[in-house]
């Protein structure tokens, strides 16, 4: 599963299944986007299904379990940072992120082609000045396009060493990953430090985050690409 986007599981797409609406929280989160969200919202109950990038039995919980859930990591991102989302799939969290906070600058990295139209699309139909760059995050081609980053950002992409790995040429020293885990993998970040740091990460730690959201609550790893020293090692 590449940006969490749930896979379609075979099931038809119930023209009957209404898209929800937007919540107080929503409205509270999104501010004056919250028609941009919610349009976005309807692209992922309609095209987002009908191209198998959501499930069509998350339609009901698209608002907590994945817009709203994304846009809670809008609180530990830098305030006008350059945000990169990498194996964006579906535009999760990428595209709830910027929608909270427009002063952040968006490109969405994503390799397969029925994604990246997909996010075309919504760049169109929202107006949005955000970037989508077809590739993977670990590509040389990606990394120049790209350009200078301050923030990476990944849900469900790949395990902690893995992903790192594959954004090593778009975080330079200074440059933060924030990666939207489960519990699951949230528990295996002690055991995981010595492994990250040792691929040149700093500060590694879990933070709740949209503990006012209720059920759209996560939890995320925050990591800092250290600087390194003259001898090669790192430097925090």
């Amino acid at each position: 599963m590449t940006g969490a986007e749930g896979q379609s599981d075979g099931a038809p797409v119930d023209p009957s299944v209404a898209v929800p609406e937007p919540s107080a929280a929503a409205v509270a989160v999104f501010g004056p986007a919250v028609d941009q969200a919610a349009r976005y919202v309807a692209m992922l109950a309609g095209d987002g299904v009908v191209r198998g990038l959501i499930g069509p039995r998350e339609v009901p919980r698209l608002w907590d379990r994945h817009v709203l859930n994304s846009a809670a990591l809008a609180e530990v991102v830098p305030q006008g940072a350059r945000v990169v989302d990498v194996g964006s799939g579906a535009g999760l969290p990428g595209v709830p992120l910027a929608l909270a906070r427009p002063d952040l600058t968006l490109t969405l990295v994503e390799p397969m082609a029925r994604r990246v139209e997909f996010l075309q699309d919504v760049v169109t139909e929202l107006g949005a000045p955000w970037r989508v760059v077809r590739g993977r995050a670990e590509e040389r081609s990606v990394v120049r396009a790209v350009g200078p980053v301050d923030v990476v950002t990944a849900r469900a992409v790949a395990p902690l060493p893995r992903l790192v790995g594959w954004c090593r040429g778009l975080l330079a020293p200074g440059a933060q990953l924030i990666a939207l885990v489960g519990a699951r993998a949230a528990a295996e970040v002690p055991d995981l430090v010595p492994e990250l740091e040792a691929a040149g990460m700093r500060d590694v730690h879990t933070r709740a985050v949209g503990v006012e959201l209720g059920a759209a609550a996560t939890t995320v790893v925050l990591m800092t690409r250290a600087h390194t020293s003259r001898s090669g090692r790192s430097a925090g």
